[in-house]
Order: C-alpha cells, then structure tokens, then sequence
C-alpha cells in the first residue's frame, strides 16, 4: 500500500463555520483544499479548549478505584474510571485531584500525567489527560452528580476480567489501565 501523504504538508483550511452549538460543543464545517488540489468539506466537533481529565487512583499498588455511574450515551450504568472537564483556571493536575476528590472520596498526594489522549480525531477535537494518583487520602468535595457515584475497588490483577464485563467499554478508561499497569509494573 502506497502512502498518498504529499511530503507531509497539511491541508489549507479555506473557511470554517459554526453550524449548531449546544451547551458543551460546536459543530463546525471546514473547507480544505489539500496539496493535489482536492476541495472538500469536513465536520467537526469542537468542545472546550481546555480538554478534561481521565484519573486513576491507585488505594495501593494493585487496587484503582472506578466509579460506577449512569452514561447518557449508551442508556446504562458504566463502570470506569472518574472523569471530568478542566475548569477555567484550573491546571491538568488540579482538576485530577479535584475530580477524584468529588468522585471517590479521596485526594492524592502524588499526581502524573501519563498520555493526553484523542477520541475520532478526524472529527472531534477533544483531548483527555491520563493521570495516575498516588498516595492517596480521604478528602470529599461536593459534585455535580445528580446521584450518588458508586465506588468499586478494583485489581489490576483482574484488569482482563473487567474488559469483559458488559458495563465496562470506555475506552478512555480501558487504554489508562493497561498504561497504568504498565506503569507500575517497571516500578517493580
């Protein structure tokens, strides 16, 4: 298979227009004309700049917390790991620990970023920041959950028999385990 990439020159982008907004995103048309010539029209989800934080805090050494909550998307409860937006003013880091405080009931002492991850970048422009919390404490903030998130401890011993639980198919989450588990096992 031939790589048709024209030296690696990216796309003129010739016009772009917002056509629906919604309180988290903007749907946008974007004209292209790329290197050979070619015109087209692509749209794309544009969400907050800011991206959002995807933590996996680590009770001990083989034990994450997940939460289980209701997923709109797919109209069932899932089972992954906490999850938020950064807010306005608010580090990549600050917004971990804020988040697993509102989530799970703890905060953490020691916090790493492990990947800023995509989701369909061809056609959403949302990054999410993986991050390891370590160290941690008890410490509650109040959410903005409309219900009490369930917290389930979970090895990462067991991480093959969690990806095959039905509630459990986020791939945010999934991908963080596996580099988590990768993480700690160079640890050792």
């Amino acid at each position: 298979m031939t790589r048709n990439v024209s030296q690696g020159k990216k796309p003129v982008i010739t016009r772009t227009e917002t056509i629906a907004r919604t309180r988290l995103f903007r749907v946008e048309e974007v004209g292209l004309r790329f290197a050979n010539g070619c015109e087209v029209n692509y749209e794309r989800l544009r969400s907050s700049s800011r991206g959002a934080v995807l933590v996996a805090p680590m009770l001990d050494e083989s034990t994450v917390l997940l939460i289980r909550e209701y997923a709109a998307g797919v109209e069932r409860y899932e089972l992954a790991l906490p999850k938020g937006l950064i807010e306005e003013g608010e580090s990549m880091i600050e917004a971990a620990n804020r988040e697993i405080r509102e989530e799970v009931g703890y905060g953490a002492r020691k916090l790493t970023h492990l990947k800023s991850v995509t989701l369909a970048p061809g056609y959403f422009s949302h990054a999410t920041h993986l991050v390891l919390a370590e160290d941690l404490f008890p410490e509650r903030l109040p959410g903005d959950e409309p219900e009490a998130i369930e917290v389930v401890p979970w090895s990462l011993d067991r991480l093959t028999e969690l990806c095959a639980r039905e509630e459990c198919t986020e791939a945010r989450s999934i991908a963080a385990l596996f580099l988590v588990r990768e993480q700690l096992a160079g640890r050792r």
